[in-house]
């Protein structure tokens, strides 16, 4: 990564370092003693190659940016048509833990919000003793190596969810879940505490930039359609309710969790994470939304922003 790439990623981490607003997230109480201080920011390149910046190699829980990632695994798993058959495509416009079923198809408006996931992750083969290993083998080839667990996270989610335990009697109760509720949960509140640091969630995001190829292994992670049909979904309900005005104003593809990491994803360019644990009122880190926007602006990150090189592309390959 060149030196002056480098030195505006670090600008960008030094200008949004003072931001203190927002909070962390108290409703899982492991959560809640989190030193809301901490901020790390790192942007990989296709080759793997990364500039990281701050509490980069700090482990937190994946939560919510393990969506994205359950749910490539249920379509390659169990192909388009089951999943479809169990959660459709549209933003929601909620709040990520509402009890959200499309009124006409009785599905989870998309695999991005809870209900949505939960479902994604009743669909992987097996029960808990079977899926759990499965998808935490599947995360870690994307980071390079295993995947631990934040033990007291999980037993902290799984003692206080009683929200998405609603969520998974709800769906249960319309056929949409696959399995037992308990069962599917157990899955969840694990791949939800699985540890990473700033600097793997980077490469996570590079993998997915780099067409699902792993950067470092050169492992194909994602075949094409699941990795356009994941990056698709992330660009329109990646970050919950805020997600219109993150694609407006970032542009990104990318995933939230209330562990106050995101990710996101210029596809054949570069990946990038941030992790802040204060969250505004949609659950999003706010220092990670301002770096985003900040690194969108300064780089021109946007999908939809036409570069000048581009702009005049004629058939034939005729300038």
């Amino acid at each position: 990564m060149t030196t002056p790439v480098r030195d505006q990623v670090q600008h960008v981490f030094d200008r949004c370092r003072p931001l203190t607003g927002g909070a962390v997230a108290d409703y899982i109480p492991e959560l809640a003693t989190v030193d809301p201080d901490q901020f790390g920011l790192a942007a990989t390149v296709l080759s793997g190659e990364t500039a990281g910046f701050g509490d980069v190699d700090t482990l937190f829980t994946l939560q919510s940016v393990s969506k994205p990632f359950a749910y490539a695994l249920a379509l390659e798993l169990r192909g388009f048509d089951a999943v479809d058959a169990h959660i459709d495509v549209e933003p929601s416009g909620e709040a990520f833990n509402q009890f959200s079923l499309d009124p006409l198809t009785g599905h989870p408006r998309n695999a991005m919000i809870n209900a949505g996931a939960i479902t994604a992750t009743s669909l992987l083969p097996g029960d808990a003793d079977e899926a759990t290993p499965a998808l935490l083998d599947y995360l870690g080839r994307f980071v390079g190596h295993p995947i631990m667990l934040d033990e007291k996270v999980f037993r902290s989610e799984s003692e206080t969810g009683h929200r998405n335990r609603a969520i998974a009697h709800l769906l249960r109760s319309v056929d949409v879940l696959e399995g037992e509720p308990d069962d599917v949960l157990d899955t969840y509140f694990r791949q939800c505490s699985a540890l990473v640091s700033t600097r793997d969630l980077s490469l996570m995001a590079a993998t997915l930039a780099n067409g699902g190829v792993q950067p470092l292994t050169g492992e194909v992670l994602m075949p094409p359609l699941v990795l356009r049909r994941v990056l698709s979904v992330m660009a329109t309900c990646g970050l919950y309710d805020g997600a219109g005005d993150w694609l407006t104003n970032v542009g990104l593809p990318a995933k939230s969790g209330v562990s106050g990491a995101i990710l996101a994803v210029l596809p054949g360019r570069v990946g990038a994470a941030v992790w802040s644990p204060r969250l505004n009122e949609h659950g999003n880190s706010v220092r990670g939304v301002a770096a985003f926007r900040m690194l969108s602006d300064e780089f021109g990150l946007h999908v939809f922003e036409v570069h000048r090189e581009t702009a005049d592309v004629r058939p034939g390959g005729e300038r």
